[in-house]
Parts: C-alpha cells; structure tokens; sequence
C-alpha cells in the first residue's frame, strides 16, 4: 500500500510532464525540461523501493503503478476533450527495467545502481520520450482545433536548430539526465538510511 501511495503522489508531480501538445510554441524547450522533471519523479521513487525491498523488479513495478495511474488520470482529461494520447506514459517502464537490470546484474550493490542505473535512467528516458514527440497529435493541427491566447511579444521563442546535436533537445535531455540521474539515485538510497 505503502508504495502505491508513493508512486500515485509522485505521478501526480509528473502528470502534465511530456504534453508537448499544450506547449507547441515551446516544444524543444519544454522536452528537455520535462524529460528531466520525469526522469527524476521516476529514478527517487524507484530507487528508494528497489532498496527498500531489495527485489530486482521493483523498479518496473513502481513504473508499472506511475503508467496506470496516469492513464486513470487522464481518462478525466480525455472526458473533457483535451487532445492527450495514451503513448504519453509507458515511456517510464523501459527505463525503470533498466534500473532493475543493474540492481539485479551488479548483485545489488548500491554503489553501481547509483552510478550505472542513475546513468541509464538519465540517458534512457529522454530517448524514449522522443518517441511521445513524434507520436502525439500534429502539433499545428491541435493548435487550430485547441486555440490559445497568443503569447505576449517578449514570450515569443526563438525557433532553436534542432537539427544540430549540440542544440539537441534529445542530447541535452540525455546529459542532464545522466549527471542528475546519479545524483537523485543516491537520494533514493539515502532515504532508507
């Protein structure tokens, strides 16, 4: 019960997280900040349960809690015509089968799920989250069916190259999640201390 709790409050921090539909103005910009906000909701949690009962697979199962959750959540969302897609979610579950994968192959030992398991979510989950971009409803079609008021000229963005790597949304995504991904595995640890 313990852990449904958690991950259906943590789901609730990650709900809007990846709904680059309502963000068509800002999408590069807002991917790589919700694939990172997401990647951290998914490896604290995570983290802390797959120590906390030290079963390989606690991880997914914690993901596993986070995806239906959602999904109910936005059943409302859909009932009220927001354009949302289902596809939005499962992206947690392939990178919390990694986190267990490390915990289970390095015999779970802690100092490798935070340094290769935090790595893995980090870089994982901003690849997977692309597959949600390139899926969600076309973004200028919702943009006439869903009309917004127009942003103010100082919030108009500038459109980034997305096409070079440096200024890619996917790499930064990856790097910062890979730095910070450690970061938040140890804090996962630390809070059964």
């Amino acid at each position: 019960l313990f852990i449904v709790v958690v991950a259906v409050n943590s789901t609730l921090l990650t709900i809007n997280a990846g709904d680059y539909i309502f963000y068509t103005d800002w999408a590069w910009t807002s991917y790589t900040v919700f694939s990172i906000s997401r990647t951290l909701m998914l490896i604290v949690g995570a983290t802390y349960y797959l120590t906390f009962t030290g079963v390989p697979g606690t991880a997914t199962y914690y993901a596993l809690i986070m995806t239906v959750y959602t999904w109910i959540a936005k059943a409302a969302w859909f009932a009220l015509g927001y354009p949302y897609d289902f596809i939005v979610t499962p992206v947690w579950l392939p990178s919390a089968m990694l986190l267990d994968l490390v915990y289970w192959a390095t015999k779970k030992n802690k100092h490798s799920l935070i340094l290769f398991g935090g790595v893995l979510v980090g870089m994982s989950l901003p690849l997977f989250n692309m597959v949600n971009l390139i899926t969600v409803a076309d973004p200028l079609e919702t943009a006439f069916k869903y009309p917004r008021p127009t942003l103010p000229p100082y919030m108009t963005p500038i459109e980034p190259q997305v096409g070079k790597f440096y200024n890619s949304p996917v790499a930064l995504g990856a790097g910062a999640g890979a730095v910070l991904g450690c970061t938040f595995a140890a804090l996962g640890c630390k809070l059964n201390t």
